[in-house]
């Protein structure tokens, strides 16, 4: 039986976070963003009390896309969304399962976000963020790591947030996992990055000798097969083999305008070197569009979710609809992410694969990095968007102790190579053996006192007026 904890505290902080280069994406360019850093203390029933903790970017323009919005907006709504799921987590005042703590307010955070014009993707960030520092917590109080306690369901994961798995599907799947050794990083490339020549997409300086790679689309299917044309004939000059994945990030306005570029992808023999190691296409349309369209034809080649992941039941919604994967972020929720796996194991069969990938910018070094990368390799995913160091510099604004404490705890993921503390990257590949440290995938925590609270953000009246 899971373990019962009930929360005693929940405190947010953030640090500011200077990007080395511009990255764009979508319809923005960021240069700049706060860290946010969640500490809960628990008490565990007949273990005493624990404190855990986690961290992400508080991304603009991401979780809320809506343009009448600014990017400084977006992030509010980040913010309120955590300070609605604090309250509604720490008004549950009785002992329970951390998955059942979960699923006990997640419904009501939905409701209470939406009361305040924040999107359900959003309002998810709240709750997940506060979630992966009560499992940190919670393994630290049991003296366990993740892959151990997650493979005896410590959080007491069920099927009561489903429509489609029990509890014994999930606890078997659970049991069964075997956790990967390494994890592949998939090198992203942001449309304001350099192609060609030095610094370009095939200097093994800025690639770090990846063997996947994430293109960014911006939704122009003819300036975007011209730019893929472009990427692929500097890969050409790479020495290994390599497979790419495509992200619009919900740019493509509809079905016509993603079919022009598949047709290009099909049959321009200048796209031949990108086609034909094309693993996936990631959140072609607007998430709302997604909902309603079917890929028909377009189905034959692997179209993923991402944004459109805003519930428990995207996944099941999508598969009818031609999509074969879903991405998994431990900003989305890690039980939904767990959830999802479950799903496509079940779903794959001698016709048909389904797949969950590792898709997220949003791990800066330290905390966020190690724990996203523990569940993606707890649930097999094989390779996974890593480079937000890249575009970070490393640990960034993080103080020099700090990061060095981390690099200690891990030294198979950190290395300092001459320019400051960075991820160690191993032929293409991050280990996740030091992950197995007591805790959600840490040895260390960061420094409260380097820390400021949480901004304060403006109200939705303040921000309507």
């Amino acid at each position: 039986m899971a373990p019962r904890l009930k929360l005693r505290d929940i405190a947010f902080f953030e640090r500011p976070t200077q990007f080395a280069r511009p990255f764009r994406f979508g319809a923005i360019t960021i240069n700049a963003t706060p860290q946010l850093f969640v500490r809960v203390e628990i008490e565990v029933e007949g273990r005493g009390v624990a404190v855990g903790a986690s961290a992400e970017l508080l991304v603009p323009k991401w979780f809320d896309k809506r343009p009448e919005l600014s990017p400084a907006q977006t992030v509010d709504g980040l913010r309120r969304s955590l300070q609605i799921a604090r309250g509604l987590y720490l008004a549950q005042t009785g002992f329970r399962p951390a998955f059942g703590l979960h699923a006990s307010c997640i419904g009501a955070q939905i409701k209470a976000c939406a009361e305040q014009s924040i999107p359900p993707l959003a309002a998810g960030y709240g709750s997940a963020e506060i979630d992966k520092a009560i499992l940190d917590a919670l393994l630290r109080a049991v003296d366990t790591n993740f892959f151990n306690g997650m493979a005896d369901n410590i959080a007491g994961i069920d099927g009561r947030m489903t429509l489609d798995l029990t509890g014994a599907d999930i606890t078997g799947f659970l049991k069964e996992r075997t956790p990967l050794p390494r994890v592949a990083i998939r090198h992203t490339v942001g449309l304001d990055d350099e192609i060609e020549g030095e610094g370009g997409v095939a200097d093994v300086r800025e690639n770090a000798g990846a063997r996947y790679f994430k293109l960014k689309l911006s939704g122009n299917p003819e300036g975007d097969a011209a730019r893929l044309v472009r990427i692929g004939k500097e890969f050409d000059t790479l020495d290994h083999d390599y497979r790419v994945s495509l992200d619009a990030n919900e740019q493509y306005a509809d079905l016509a305008a993603l079919r022009v570029l598949i047709d290009r992808l099909d049959h321009d023999a200048a796209l031949r070197p990108i086609a034909a190691r094309l693993l996936y296409i990631e959140q072609p349309m607007p998430r709302d569009i997604t909902r309603e369209t079917a890929l028909g034809p377009l189905a034959t080649r692997d179209f993923i979710i991402d944004e459109a992941d805003d519930s428990y039941d995207a996944f099941l919604a999508m598969r009818p609809l031609g999509y074969r994967g879903i991405s998994s972020k431990s900003c989305k929720g890690l039980y939904k992410s767990i959830i999802n796996a479950v799903r496509a194991a079940q779903w794959t069969s001698g016709a048909e694969t389904f797949f969950v990938t590792g898709e997220d910018l949003t791990c800066q070094a330290g905390l966020a990095v190690q724990q996203d990368l523990a569940l993606g390799a707890f649930i097999g995913v094989t390779h996974a968007e890593r480079n937000g160091h890249h575009y970070v510099d490393g640990f960034g604004d993080t103080p020099a102790a700090e990061a060095q404490a981390f690099a200690a705890a891990h030294p198979d993921l950190y290395a300092d190579a001459g320019q400051g503390i960075r991820l160690s990257i191993h032929d293409g590949d991050l280990l996740t053996g030091s992950l197995n440290a007591t805790g959600f995938a840490t040895s260390v925590h960061p420094d409260w006192s380097a820390l400021s609270p949480l901004e304060q953000p403006k109200s939705l009246q303040e921000q309507l007026a």
